[in-house]
């Protein structure tokens, strides 16, 4: 009788730990989950200001449509997953150096408000980029330390992958706005 006790014990602590560590795993699989989501509301917002930027720009440099045309077909490509978002930051470089060479451009308000949101969208990606990966880290380490490696991968909790983050970066935007010549 007393070996049942015992066995009832380690039994219901047992299920105790499991659920404890499903319960921290869910959270921290959540974590990893809002960091995806925070930079794809963060992409979603650059791809938004960047036909704003664009129509500022065409007033002022309207023989610069090469440079126009690269920025918006690197925002397309990578609003459709076709294209990463550094050929889409690559482009819209070289639309902010445009600033450096047409004074009037500079000195709008418009350009400077532009410029300063995509500049804080950039600050905030990059934080979110930051987070995305220490929830990741936490994720993992919590997934793969003893006891809970034991029962992760019956629990369904597969590793998260920090290479995740490109997927991500491709964003989804739900429609390409039409920007003409």
């Amino acid at each position: 009788m007393h070996m049942v006790w015992v066995l009832v014990v380690f039994v219901g602590v047992a299920l105790l730990v499991v659920i404890g560590i499903y319960n921290r795993l869910v959270g921290l699989r959540q974590s990893v989950r809002q960091g995806v989501a925070d930079i794809d509301a963060q992409l979603r917002q650059r791809h938004d200001l960047i036909p704003n930027l664009v129509e500022t720009v065409k007033g002022y440099a309207t023989h610069e449509s090469e440079t126009l045309e690269a920025v918006i077909a690197a925002r397309n490509a990578a609003a459709r997953g076709q294209g990463g978002e550094a050929q889409l930051r690559g482009a819209l470089d070289n639309l902010l150096a445009l600033g450096e060479a047409y004074p009037d451009l500079k000195a709008s308000a418009n350009f400077q408000s532009l410029q300063g949101e995509l500049a804080d969208v950039e600050d905030k990606l990059a934080a979110a980029r930051r987070a995305l990966n220490a929830a990741v880290a936490r994720f993992n380490a919590a997934r793969e330390s003893f006891p809970a490696v034991l029962f992760a991968n019956m629990l369904g909790f597969a590793e998260a992958d920090f290479h995740r983050l490109d997927a991500s970066e491709q964003g989804t935007v739900d429609q390409v706005p039409r920007i003409g010549f």
